[in-house]
């Protein structure tokens, strides 16, 4: 096991990747954050309280429960359905990140995709991920990147979050010692 990120190098990555969100869309004007469960979601909000930090702007948040569209459901165990808290203004028209912990397979935003189109239709999608660990299996990449981390198949990325996990930090399991 390695440490990818310490805590406090994942403060700065979720500030960097705000200063990103706010360089690309000319201040987050019609931006809405969306987590994708589980630690998405406390990454939005990260994003957004650092978006406010830096802007005094306030970006609405929400969570994007996939469970139901995923591709794996008959393989794995059954899973508890969370909720989708869309913001009160809204999908529609809007700029809709969705925010993730790792990107791996790009199956998870592929279900994103799907649940999105199921509450609004918003002017355009992009991807902001804390983690990318490569291997995709679907033509999809992020928009905002936190750090790049190549891997080897038998290893995985885990991510834990204060707001889950008590602590913050990345860490490479597995793999070749």
């Amino acid at each position: 096991m390695k440490v990818i990120l310490t805590s406090a190098e994942l403060a700065r990555v979720v500030d960097r990747i705000a200063h990103q969100i706010l360089e690309k869309t000319q201040g987050a004007a019609g931006t809405v954050l969306l987590g994708i469960p589980t630690r998405g979601a406390p990454l939005a909000h990260r994003l957004a309280a650092r978006i406010n930090a830096f802007e005094d702007i306030d970006v609405p948040v929400g969570v994007l429960d996939i469970t139901l569209y995923r591709d794996d459901l008959r393989r794995h165990a059954v899973r508890a359905i969370g909720p989708t808290e869309v913001p009160a203004e809204g999908i529609d028209g809007k700029r809709v990140i969705l925010v993730d912990d790792v990107l791996f397979s790009g199956r998870t935003v592929r279900a994103a995709l799907d649940a999105l189109s199921d509450i609004g239709r918003p002017s355009s999608v992009q991807l902001a991920v804390l983690v990318d660990r490569g291997h995709r299996e679907l033509p999809i990449r992020a928009d905002y990147v936190g750090k790049n981390i190549p891997t080897a198949l038998a290893e995985s990325v885990k991510v834990t979050l204060a707001e889950t996990d008590g602590a913050d930090e990345v860490k490479l399991i597995g793999g070749a010692a």
